[in-house]
């Protein structure tokens, strides 16, 4: 077949393809086919966080000449040609945080963790240091028996860097190895984004120096970090957060160059950390076009050579829920899934009870870790995803969607330079406000159930034991979780159970038989529970039953749910045979127009649809029914 041919066979089955999508939108709205634009299928278009619209299908129309291979310039492709393909990226696992490990501080049983965890899959240590995890003194015997040029080691340590990193660098220099350009070190200098992620730091002088020394060292060592999953627990989009990301990379470099350092080894200086979502195309795509975009900065700079910096994924912890916390494993697994598909060097996956202080109740640390780490594996040596460099490369949809976010990150970053640089943007504010817009946008979407949470604010569980106030406790981390605002709802739940043995209830009110109200009281009974209410569901009742139940039940609120049909001829009578009752408040699962024309008493207080603010109906109920803030 000629191109012209395959060309026009494929003109052909997109044209056929509009047709079909043309005839299921005009039926679903209905409408008829001509009143649809001309290409019916972009009624169907989604747009992200970052303004970028992602089409329903993508077709050869679409396609990108293909890019440079992997380890050569501009980088979206991975930066290491040579990566073991048997191994595939790096598993890192974090130890040493006196929060979650049960070493407590105890180098020797820290040693004995570490080892256990790389003898079981670990590739790579995070390890924090100091005040928040092992004395820097205790390094040497917390990493006895570490082959450090086999696996790579980030050491958090935050104020406590310079201590950590000369402890570190003594036992280097006394240990025998023989390839120690192998070993592969990363100082976790932090000084321009703790401020924002709420964690101490070094002030940049000090920063400077660990540089210097970093540099005339014979190992590989990095000694800043640009932890872009700051902006991200902020909420902010991929883009910002690639963009504020290569913003606060192209900062560093500039207080190194300004500092004495060249420009290659200033940016050989530099690794990033992003986050890694359940949203597993964007994930792919922000690892990809973080890559193109800070190769596009090193390219101007003068050094394109220089510009593939090491990518470390980290799962998010904004969007790990409280509630149901076994569903953090699908996340979690989503998420890495995302970020090694998308090339990061080394992901670590976050233990599925993490949004908990101290983890869930009746789960051992040791289990939580060992899942995060099996999570991997599993991806690594049973579905074999390593085995191939960019395996998303060709992909219509993959490629399109790196170009659109590294388009909008480049465009963001642009913005920050614009303001005067990184540090200008955060010093203004317009960086954080920026960021707090998308955040604003994307609570919205979840109070309206625009955006789903499994678990929190769709298919929760009541049944669930209930935490404690030290469980959900805040410590002080700026990590605005997704789920946040039902959560709180829930413990106000939790709260009133604690007081009276049993949660806030409603009594449905459902008229007709079980297929006609089934719909509506699954709903309702799905929307009040997760602000933490029980539906107690009485089966199917006539208006003259409904005041036995009422008694039954001794409601104070009352939702009443059926068919619009239904609704006609029964809702305002059953409306006031509950009043008449004694109940207070009365909603109806369905939309308002149904009321059209009637006021007065008949008229239910509010009504229940899918479109309503979840927040802001459940906050309400919990008032009514004495559920205490």
């Amino acid at each position: 077949m000629s191109i012209a041919s395959h060309e026009d066979a494929a003109r052909s089955a997109h044209a056929a393809w509009q047709k079909s999508v043309a005839g299921v939108l005009a039926k679903s709205r209905r409408v008829e086919v001509a009143d649809l634009p001309a290409d019916p299928e972009h009624l169907l278009d989604s747009t992200t966080y970052d303004g970028i619209t992602v089409s329903p299908l993508y077709t050869a129309f679409d396609e990108r000449p293909e890019g440079p291979l992997p380890g050569q310039f501009p980088y979206v492709r991975g930066r290491d040609p040579h990566r073991d393909v048997n191994a595939g990226w790096k598993v890192c696992t974090r130890h040493g945080s006196t929060a979650r490990d049960a070493a407590d501080g105890d180098a020797s049983v820290l040693n004995t963790q570490i080892l256990d965890s790389l003898s079981n899959g670990t590739s790579a240590l995070w390890l924090a240091v100091g005040g928040h995890g092992v004395d820097p003194a205790v390094l040497p015997e917390a990493l006895r028996g570490v082959f450090l040029e086999l696996a790579p080691l980030t050491i958090d340590a935050r104020e406590d860097v310079s201590a950590a990193a000369a402890s570190l660098f003594s036992i280097l220099d006394s240990a025998d190895i023989d390839d120690r350009a192998a070993v592969d070190i990363r100082l976790g200098v932090s000084t321009l984004t703790a401020q924002l992620g709420g964690t101490a730091t070094i002030e940049m002088t000090e920063a400077l120096e660990l540089v210097h020394e970093s540099i005339g060292r014979a190992e590989t060592v990095r000694a800043i970090t640009v932890d872009g999953t700051v902006f991200h627990n902020l909420g902010a989009g991929d883009a910002q957060e690639l963009g504020a990301s290569i913003a606060a990379g192209l900062e560093y470099v500039r207080s190194m160059t300004n500092a004495g350092v060249g420009i290659t080894d200033a940016l050989r200086q530099i690794e990033f950390r992003f986050a890694a979502t359940d949203d597993q195309f964007q994930t792919i795509a922000k690892f990809r076009a973080a890559r193109t975009l800070w190769a596009r900065v090193a390219q101007v700079c003068g050094s394109p050579d220089a510009g593939d910096a090491p990518q470390h994924a980290v799962t998010s912890e904004a969007m790990m829920s409280q509630r149901d916390p076994w569903v953090n494993m699908l996340r979690t697994t989503l998420a890495s899934f995302g970020a090694g598909v998308g090339g990061a060097d080394s992901v670590t996956v976050l233990p599925f009870d993490a949004a908990l202080n101290g983890g869930a109740a009746g789960v051992s640390k040791t289990f939580a870790a060992r899942i995060a780490r099996n999570t991997q594996l599993l991806l690594l040596e049973e579905a074999h995803l390593g085995r191939v460099l960019d395996p998303g490369a060709g992909s219509w949809y993959i490629e399109e969607l790196t170009a659109a976010v590294a388009a909008k990150a480049w465009e963001f970053f642009q913005t920050v330079e614009a303001s005067g640089g990184f540090r200008a943007a955060v010093d203004d504010g317009s960086l954080v406000a920026a960021i707090e817009k998308t955040r604003a946008e994307r609570d919205s979407d979840i109070a309206h159930r625009l955006t789903p949470l499994t678990g929190v604010n769709e298919f929760p569980n009541l049944a669930e034991a209930p935490l404690s106030p030290e469980q959900t406790a805040q410590q002080g981390s700026a990590v605005h979780r997704y789920g946040r605002a039902f959560e709180a709802l829930r413990d106000r739940s939790d709260a009133f159970l604690a007081e009276h043995d049993s949660r806030p209830t409603v009594l449905l009110i459902p008229l007709g038989s079980v297929a006609e109200h089934n719909v509506r009281t699954t709903f309702a009974s799905n929307l009040l529970a997760s602000g933490g209410i029980e539906a107690v569901n009485p089966g199917p009742l006539t208006v003259d039953g409904i005041a036995g139940s009422i008694g039954t039940s001794r409601a104070s609120v009352a939702v009443v749910c059926g068919t619009d049909k239904r609704y006609a001829d029964e809702a305002s009578t059953a409306v006031d045979a509950a009043r008449a009752a004694g109940v207070s408040r009365v909603l109806l699962a369905g939309p308002e127009k149904i009321f059209a024309g009637i006021e007065g008493t008949s008229r239910p207080d509010g009504f229940l649809t899918a479109k309503v603010d979840a927040i802001a109906v459940l906050t309400e109920l919990l008032d009514t029914l004495g559920a205490s803030k």
